[in-house]
């Protein structure tokens, strides 16, 4: 992928020399998202950041990364706070927007909503997640973060046992990253969900295709026995046609400190997408478990913040005029990026 003017609309675009590529430029971000290093290389320059759905952390990372390269963020974070909801659509708002931004960054909460805008935007667009679809940025920030995770163990990405864990159906961060990690070899994908929550079948078959292997199961313990990465996920309740259907889901699959200490290996890394359900009737990742060196929760997030500085650097092309425009910082900072 050539990267420059180009849409970031799914996964299946990257081969694994372009993620090498992206992550080699994230790498050279980490002064500037840990306020080392000053740049303004994309003084001038405006992202458009529409969240048609709730975000936190995608929403705010985006338009955090895009600050520290030098630009301005303008956001929409509601349906009823734009045209949409007066019957506008998807082509004329992207005709509109495009004009006031050199990137849009979307969410929404339909399948290939992102899709539609982009062919009718006149910027580059990046999907921050199209309904129970695909969400490839939080999918390259956790490869990022197995990467880095499994680099600390002195092992590789290749060989991976991970195991994805909750609801595999609707959470598009899962369906991304299944994909990108195919590109990788002897990855063994252990499924643990509900029956009627299982990872669809188009990727278990994609899976398969290249060569992995992948178990699906209903018991948490017996399937994160021999996992590297433990990957947690919450219940997609907005994907559910009633809360009451939701509600029979919340709080099946539940890891805590003690069953982590009895079934997990000593090293076994936590992750999640966030956010995590800390209500008492959900708690898929114990609060109990936020003193334990392994959990990466929080340096995922982190590493999204590179991640995302990265695909715009490569997106708009500056990524070889950051360091030359760079300075040091002129006030007090705090180390935040624990790489």
């Amino acid at each position: 992928m050539n990267f420059v003017g180009e849409n970031i609309l799914s996964v299946s675009q990257f081969s694994r020399s372009d993620i090498d590529h992206l992550f080699l430029v994230a790498e050279k971000m980490i002064p500037f998202a840990n306020r080392e290093k000053v740049t303004r290389v994309l003084e001038g320059a405006i992202l458009g950041n529409m969240f048609f759905e709730p975000s936190t952390r995608t929403r705010v990372s985006f338009g955090c990364a895009w600050n520290l390269l030098g630009g301005e963020v303008r956001e929409t974070t509601e349906i009823k706070a734009s045209s949409l909801s007066k019957g506008e659509s998807f082509y004329d708002t992207a005709r509109v927007l495009s004009g006031y931004s050199d990137v849009i960054v979307m969410r929404h909460e339909q399948e290939g909503s992102v899709s539609e805008f982009a062919e009718a935007s006149r910027v580059p667009v990046v999907n921050g997640g199209d309904g129970a679809n695909e969400h490839p940025s939080q999918a390259l920030l956790d490869l990022y973060t197995i990467r880095q995770e499994m680099k600390s163990q002195r092992k590789q990405v290749d060989g991976l046992r991970i195991a994805l864990i909750g609801d595999l159906r609707h959470g598009r961060a899962v369906h991304s990253l299944c994909k990108l990690l195919t590109l990788y070899e002897n990855i063994h994908f252990t499924l643990i969900s509900p029956r009627d929550l299982g990872l669809p079948q188009k990727y278990i078959a994609e899976i398969k295709a290249r060569g992995h292997a992948a178990d699906e199961m209903e018991d948490l313990t017996s399937g994160i026995a021999n996992a590297d990465i433990i990957y947690m996920t919450r219940t997609q309740e907005e994907r559910f046609s009633s809360q009451e259907q939701a509600n029979r889901y919340r709080g099946l699959l539940r890891l805590n400190q003690s069953i982590y200490t009895e079934f997990c290996q000593p090293n076994t890394v936590i992750m999640h997408p966030l956010p995590r359900d800390s209500r008492g009737e959900a708690q898929e990742l114990d609060e109990d478990l936020n003193e334990n060196p392994n959990l990466a929760i929080f340096r995922q997030t982190d590493n999204g913040v590179v991640i995302r500085m990265a695909l715009f650097a490569l997106i708009l092309n500056v990524a070889d005029q950051i360091e030359a425009s760079s300075r040091d910082v002129n006030w007090y900072t705090q180390g935040r990026f624990d790489g």
